[in-house]
């Protein structure tokens, strides 16, 4: 046994913003418009695809808006696309994202 002792030191500074409640869950997904966000890297444009038939079939009265339409989550633009995100849900009444990235 070793009568070394050794200081134990946590990676991660201290916490600065306090934890925020999440929105509240959606009951159903009938009837609500879903936008799609995309960062391009990886097969978006083929899932998306796929989430929105296999959605549509089970909510026919769900709306997409599509990740053309609002910008890359990635790269030289995409602090501008996500600070104007707010106000493009509030203009097309957006009641949830899908947000697909690549790892």
């Amino acid at each position: 046994m070793s009568d070394n002792l050794y200081e134990v030191v946590w990676p991660r500074s201290e916490r600065k913003r306090a934890l925020e409640s999440l929105a509240p869950r959606l009951g159903t997904l009938e009837g609500k418009t879903i936008a799609q966000l995309w960062d391009f890297i990886f097969r978006g444009d083929e899932i998306f695809k796929i989430l929105e038939a296999k959605l549509a079939e089970r909510f026919p009265s769900i709306s997409f808006i599509n990740w053309r339409d609002l910008g890359c989550t990635h790269g030289e633009d995409e602090r501008a696309v996500l600070a104007a995100l707010p106000k493009r849900f509030k203009e097309l009444d957006v009641d949830a994202a899908i947000s697909g990235m690549a790892c």
